[in-house]
């Protein structure tokens, strides 16, 4: 099954009043195994960049401004998930800028059934219990010590992680690896007969005693008929 793990930074929290995408990152797993292929991407967002948001992400108006529009690298970006599950932390937000950026590129939008929420989904398995990427991390003992800031490419390998805990993956393919050895092990192997009979380690002298012996019982000996 493959599945994009997604991530990105933005200006703010909403399209609706101005705020623009500025970080594209998507993580290609097989059954909840990354493949090493991913999409990574800065976008200008052709406006300022807020102090509150910068603080988050560290990406600054200076550092985009050059970097190319959404609407350069769309298409790029749709090839890459294709038709494939997006799962997101807290996929709301990040849906509702990839549709608004997808609207006004004037390309088609993202059904919100693509997206499957892991904030969502640790809230139910957790219930009562912090389910930030940082809180997941600890929870199942992941690494996140290079997480000084929000960056989306960097999120993404680590949801990636989050996710296969999350969904039991890791579990799934330790047992599925030990069945496959345990059905090795214990394969029935069938004797087949073989396509030319093995040669006789009987010497001359061996071979004229025996049939001296046989000719001596005459014909109710059962077995005359198997000598060559």
């Amino acid at each position: 099954m493959r599945e994009i793990i997604l991530d990105t930074e933005t200006t703010g929290l909403d399209p609706a009043t101005g705020d623009r995408l500025v970080e594209i990152a998507g993580v290609e797993v097989l059954n909840y195994i990354p493949t090493g292929e991913h999409f990574h991407v800065y976008i200008d967002p052709e406006r300022d960049m807020p102090d509150g948001a910068y603080r988050v992400h560290g990406l600054s108006a200076e550092f985009l401004k050059g970097k190319p529009l959404f609407r350069d690298v769309a298409a790029d970006f749709l090839a890459f998930i294709g038709d494939s599950r997006l799962v997101i932390h807290n996929a709301e937000f990040d849906m509702k800028f990839l549709n608004a950026e997808l609207k006004r590129a004037g390309m088609p939008m993202l059904p919100a059934d693509r997206a499957f929420d892991t904030l969502s989904y640790a809230r139910r398995k957790h219930p009562g219990a912090a389910n930030s990427l940082d809180a997941l991390c600890a929870r199942y003992k992941i690494d996140n010590s290079r997480r000084t800031k929000h960056g989306a490419l960097m999120d993404s390998e680590i949801l990636a992680e989050v996710y296969a805990e999350l969904m039991g993956g890791r579990q799934a393919t330790l047992i599925l690896a030990s069945e496959a050895a345990i059905r090795q092990q214990t394969q029935i192997k069938v004797r087949r007969e073989r396509p030319a009979p093995l040669e006789a380690l009987l010497s001359a002298e061996e071979a004229e005693a025996h049939g001296g012996f046989l000719g001596g019982l005459g014909d109710k000996a059962v077995w005359r008929d198997y000598i060559k």
